[in-house]
């Protein structure tokens, strides 16, 4: 079975920096996309940036310029450095792994983590 586990989230003031980690665990071979989402307050879940296996990655326009996704592809850990940090920012941020390639051979679609909550104060 295969885990997701977030860590760092917390209480930042505006303009400020926070960077959330999340480790993989579990029989893994492979992870095609780590990514990260978020749910504000009344609102749905919606991607933040993605990294492929290879580097690639891709940012939601509002995060754009602010946030950064990185992954340790040897480590299955994901990490997004978030700077400038909005009260709009605030929100639970959930780690997500798709395609996902076990040690026995077989694949799992997707994981969710159990998310970390980013409060963001003006």
């Amino acid at each position: 079975q295969v885990q997701l586990v977030e860590s760092g989230g917390g209480l930042v003031q505006a303009g400020g920096s926070l960077r959330l980690s999340c480790a993989a665990s579990g029989s893994i071979s492979s992870i095609n996309v780590m990514a990260w989402y978020r749910q504000g307050p009344e609102k749905q879940r919606e991607l933040v940036a993605t990294c492929t296996a290879g580097g690639g990655t891709n940012y939601a326009d509002s995060v754009k310029g602010r946030f950064t996704i990185s992954r340790d592809g040897a480590k299955n850990t994901v990490s997004l450095l978030m700077n400038s940090l909005k009260p709009e920012d605030t929100a639970v941020y959930y780690c997500n792994a798709e395609g996902i390639l076990l040690n026995s051979g077989r694949w799992q679609s997707r994981f969710w983590g159990q998310g970390t909550q980013v409060t963001v104060s003006s």
